[in-house]
Formats: C-alpha cells, structure tokens, sequence
C-alpha cells in the first residue's frame, strides 16, 4: 500500500519571530526540506499544512489549533490509506527512520516512545471523525497526543543515539544549535 506524507507547517512560528519553513537547510527552505525527505523515504504524494500555495499548501479550516488543525485541514482533503506526519523543524528526520514506523501495520497511530511527531497515521473516516470532534470540542485537548489517544497509539523503542534526529528548532537559539 502506498503511503502519503504530511508536513505540518501552518504554525506561526512566534518563539521563531519568522516563518519556520522558510528557513534556509543545506541549499534549500526547510518545507523543501522536509517535503523531499517524505518523498525520498517512499511517500507516494506530499501534503503540506499551511498556506504554502507553491506546494499545493492548505490552509488551515480552523484558526490557532496547532498542529492538530493543521493535520485536520490536511486530513479532509486526503484520500484513506497511511501516512507519514512530520514537524517542518525537524530537519534531521531521515528516511530511515520514518520507514521504521512503517513496519507497523496496524490501524494505530505509530510513535517513537514519548515524541508525538514523527508519525503513522491511517487516514479514514474514523481518524477524520475522531480529529473533527477534538476540534469542535472546546473543552478537549487539541494536541497530537490526545489524537492519539482517542485513535489508538503503537509506541517503538528510540535508541539513544536516534534521540537527536528529532530535535525540533522552535527558538533562534535551538535553530542556531541545530545548524551549528
């Protein structure tokens, strides 16, 4: 079966003070980043939370929901099937690793051991339905972890050595630190 790729990229970047995804890594923006690693690991179509319209880029339905409306906008849009779900800063993810959650088969979101992000998901009716109520709900947690949760989660083993592919850059001094 083929699987997608999602980058989550809609977020405001506020600890950043610019625009995450466009942040230069190795030649090119990090959403280029980003988008090439999916592909590269084997994703058959990448989507892109945000407006990004060069990238085909969709816009969040819901304002100020975080990654979790970001994944919703993307996830209405989408076909079923599975699909890998990355940060945009994230840029040390490698393919590799992303495959490993696709030895996972079941229909349980897959995770590293406490990391939310990267991610499995099987996109269906049941994921859209599960990630509409938690939007619309404004009294549930609109995170990635409560998705999870209410969808059933499969947890891998991170070795400790693997720990530092999923530094994320959220500040100027974790970018720096990343990029040093």
């Amino acid at each position: 079966m083929t699987i997608n790729g999602i980058v989550l990229a809609g977020g405001l970047s506020s600890r950043m003070g610019r625009d995450k995804a466009l942040l230069p890594w190795h030649g090119r923006t990090m959403l280029e980043h980003m988008r090439g690693l999916l592909l590269q690991a084997g994703a058959g179509r990448v989507w892109v939370s945000g407006d990004y319209p060069a990238f085909g880029g969709i816009p969040d339905r819901v304002a100020r929901c975080g990654p979790l409306g970001g994944l919703y906008s993307v996830a209405m849009k989408m076909t079923d099937g599975p699909a890998w779900v990355v940060p945009v800063d994230t840029p040390r993810v490698t393919p590799a690793l992303l495959q490993r959650l696709q030895a996972d088969q079941a229909r349980a979101c897959t995770v590293f051991d406490d990391e939310p992000l990267p991610m499995r998901l099987p996109i269906d009716d049941h994921c859209r339905r599960v990630l509409q109520e938690l939007i619309e709900d404004p009294t549930a947690r609109r995170s990635l972890r409560a998705l999870q949760e209410r969808l059933g989660v499969t947890r891998l083993p991170l070795a400790p050595e693997d720990q530092a592919l999923l530094l994320n850059c959220n500040t100027p001094s974790e970018w720096e630190s990343i990029t040093a």
